[in-house]
């Protein structure tokens, strides 16, 4: 049977966003290792630790830096996280620095809230009722 198992954000930093994914919103460094100009820099849930992988993926295409900056002029989150609770994890988050574009807003049968992740995306989160 075919899983996920890694799934990448394109990122304009590693180090910055490994800093971000890890000391903001709490993922834990699973692989870092040296490729080329660049390293092989995964993060996974610390409540899954053998689960999906979240590969930082170096944004150096020239295809990327557009793709990302129309995303984000149109208000598209790149990937979307699950919370327990979006409205205290937003709390939580703002507590740490962390800017948001759209607050936790109820939609019927998700609460959904966006954020920036300070690598060039928009990252959301969601609670499903």
């Amino acid at each position: 049977m075919i899983r996920i198992n890694i799934t990448s954000v394109l990122v304009d930093d590693q180090a910055k966003a490994l800093a971000f994914y890890t000391e903001k919103l709490g993922f834990t460094k699973k692989t870092d290792v040296p490729a080329g100009e660049y390293r092989w820099l995964t993060v996974v849930s610390p409540a899954d630790p053998d689960g999906v992988e979240l590969l930082l993926e170096p944004d150096g295409h020239p295809a990327a830096g557009p793709f990302k900056k129309a995303l984000v002029a149109d208000g598209i989150p790149f990937t979307q996280f699950a919370v327990d609770d979006v409205y205290a994890e937003v709390e939580r988050l703002k507590g740490l620095g962390v800017q948001f574009t759209q607050e936790a807003t109820d939609l019927g049968p998700v609460v959904t809230a966006v954020l920036d992740d300070t690598c060039g995306n928009l990252i959301q989160l969601a609670t499903l009722k």
